[in-house]
């Protein structure tokens, strides 16, 4: 699997499929890997270039200080690193916070922004408590354990009763992850900063995607950050909750196929 070593001694692990066109690149949810884009490197290979990264402390990328507004640093070192001067990048639920974050600090890199699952707002008091009594599960059992608690609502019913591979394969997938890395992802997703004032500074072509089910950043949360990004527009993914990508990878490519081929 490739390997991209930054300025700095970070390394990237990344997958690549497709060619030609202005680049996709993917950031996955939490607590996952860039393995959760399979259903999307298969299928959107054929429409450009498409890369998905492991955030630090995932998949193949080593552990390394773990902040929202870092890890988009990270891959905007990534982007350079990969001779890539501007990509549609493609955020979810996580990744989404890091998408964000990108528009901020580096908006001279994007094409165009695809936020999906996420949400703009920093976690309530309650969210935060419920972080941290995350951490401290995950240090007690592991990071599969966590997710086992985090199914049921991150998956809609009409996954787990229709498609039990999907819970199983991204399970697998959060059970690979450092229990340490599942820690200082949670400490910085708790302590993340509010992106609701750059909305309106977002210049580049967005879509917003939502599972209609989704019932950690519901449709709600995405008709709000929809409305604030001046060239945005919003797509309700049918049957999927927050892992939509995943749930329902047909009507997420379609709508992420469509966007990309308006853009040229």
């Amino acid at each position: 699997m490739p390997l991209c070593e930054l300025p700095g001694g970070l390394t990237i692990g990344y997958d690549e499929a497709g060619r030609g066109g202005v680049p996709l690149v993917l950031l996955h949810a939490f607590p996952l890997d860039r393995g959760m884009w399979q259903p999307q490197l298969a299928a959107l290979a054929d429409v450009t270039r498409v890369v998905a990264l492991d955030l630090p402390g995932f998949g193949e990328s080593p552990a390394a200080p773990f902040t929202i507004d870092g890890v988009a640093d990270a891959v905007a070192g990534f982007l350079a690193a990969r001779a890539i001067p501007k990509a549609v990048v493609c955020g979810l639920s996580m990744g989404g916070y890091v998408a964000l974050a990108l528009a901020r600090r580096h908006p001279d890199v994007l094409a165009a922004l695809i936020l999906a699952d996420t949400r703009a707002g920093q976690d309530d008091r309650i969210a935060r408590a419920n972080r941290t009594k995350s951490i401290a599960l995950v240090e007690e059992k592991g990071g599969a354990a966590l997710f086992e608690t985090m199914a049921p609502k991150v998956l809609s019913e009409q996954t787990h009763a229709a498609k039990p591979e999907v819970v199983a394969r991204l399970k697998a997938i959060a059970a690979k992850q450092p229990a340490a890395s599942v820690v200082a992802a949670l400490a910085a997703l708790r302590d993340r900063p509010d992106a609701n004032p750059g909305l309106k500074a977002i210049a580049v072509p967005t879509l917003v995607l939502v599972g209609e089910h989704d019932a950690v950043a519901p449709p709600l949360a995405a008709a709000n950050l929809s409305a604030q990004i001046r060239r945005s527009t919003l797509v309700h993914i049918p049957g999927a909750g927050h892992l939509s990508n995943a749930e329902n990878p047909d009507a997420f490519n379609a709508a992420v196929g469509g966007f990309l081929a308006g853009l040229k």
